[in-house]
């Protein structure tokens, strides 16, 4: 309150109104509220204030209201990882993501398997499938920069196709920016990245062709060793890529059209604005079962597990969970 305002505060008499006692202002904006009247402070004007000044900085406004609301900040967003102008842009999109996924070989007991994998930490966690590194002795990684590290498997779950490996001595990396698949749309376009036949950085795109796609895959470690990662699954009925055998696990997949290949599995499925909505899994390979020419190439036909399933699956991994 300053002094100008203090002329105010006097009681007014009650006496009627005279040209010595001019009626009170009105009540203005900013004076102070009636006598034991509070300002709100709750919790609701602070996660406001909280949300406008994370705003202002950029990017992580979901994370931090979700955070102080008390949730699991395993479900937040991350921030765009390209520029709005460049929103649907397959070369701003290849250039933003590239650098966060990587090249996965194990080495099995029976053979060898080779796949992709996702960076989710900058000390080296990389998120993958299950059947890339299964049973694995050795695993080796390759980053987009050339890089090799050998690495550890934190933990595994087959009823997901998830496994959780982490690099030796590896810092400073690009983790990947987690989308959210319960907003993915039937028709919306995507962007594959991997290493299809150990050709890092592979780069294709397509659109979402489908949701809730009932997937069924094998959960037999020795299942497909020495066949890269021709991953056999089962879908409408029909096996692909060779039997399943007996010991399966069925979840819910995003299809896509975008080209798969062996070696894509465990790499990233991502949306036009750069973040990451599945981890490629299962894809129909021609080249096992083509009875003729028409059957060569890709048909279109690929899998991706919904990164939600991931955010969901990452604490249990990190403990070391294996199932």
């Amino acid at each position: 309150m300053t002094e100008s305002q203090g002329t105010h505060q006097q009681p007014y008499p009650s006496s009627p109104a005279s040209p010595e006692w001019p009626p009170p202002p009105p009540y203005q904006p900013g004076t102070p509220p009636e006598p034991g009247k509070k300002r709100g402070r709750g919790p609701v004007a602070l996660l406001a204030a909280v949300a406008i000044v994370a705003a202002a900085v950029g990017g992580g406004t979901a994370y931090t209201v979700r955070e102080l609301a008390g949730k699991d900040a395993t479900t937040a967003v991350g921030a765009p990882a390209v520029p709005t102008g460049k929103r649907g842009d397959v070369a701003a999109i290849a250039a933003a993501v590239s650098p966060s996924v990587v090249e996965i070989n194990a080495t099995l007991a029976g053979g060898s398997s080779t796949g992709s994998g996702v960076i989710v930490g900058s000390d080296g966690e990389i998120v993958t499938n299950n059947h890339v590194v299964s049973g694995a002795s050795s695993v080796r990684v390759r980053t987009s920069d050339g890089k090799s590290y050998t690495a550890e498997v934190l933990g595994t779950d087959s009823s997901k196709d998830l496994a959780l490996i982490k690099l030796r001595g590896a810092q400073g990396l690009k983790a990947a920016a987690l989308g959210d698949s319960d907003a993915v749309r039937v028709g919306d376009p995507v962007v594959a990245i991997g290493s299809p036949e150990g050709l890092t950085g592979t780069v294709t795109s397509g659109i979402v062709s489908a949701l809730n796609r009932d997937v069924t895959v094998s959960t037999d470690e020795n299942q497909g060793q020495d066949q890269g990662d021709q991953w056999p699954f089962r879908f409408g009925g029909r096996e692909f890529n060779g039997d399943t055998g007996s010991s399966t696990t069925t979840y819910k997949a995003i299809q896509t059209d975008a080209s798969l290949n062996p070696g894509n599995s465990g790499g990233a499925l991502i949306d036009a604005n750069g973040r990451v909505v599945g981890i490629n899994s299962a894809m129909y390979s021609s080249g096992s079962q083509a009875s003729s020419s028409s059957d060569a190439g890709s048909i279109g036909l690929g899998f991706a597990i919904p990164v939600n399933t991931v955010k969901s699956d990452l604490a249990a991994l990190r403990s070391g969970g294996t199932s």
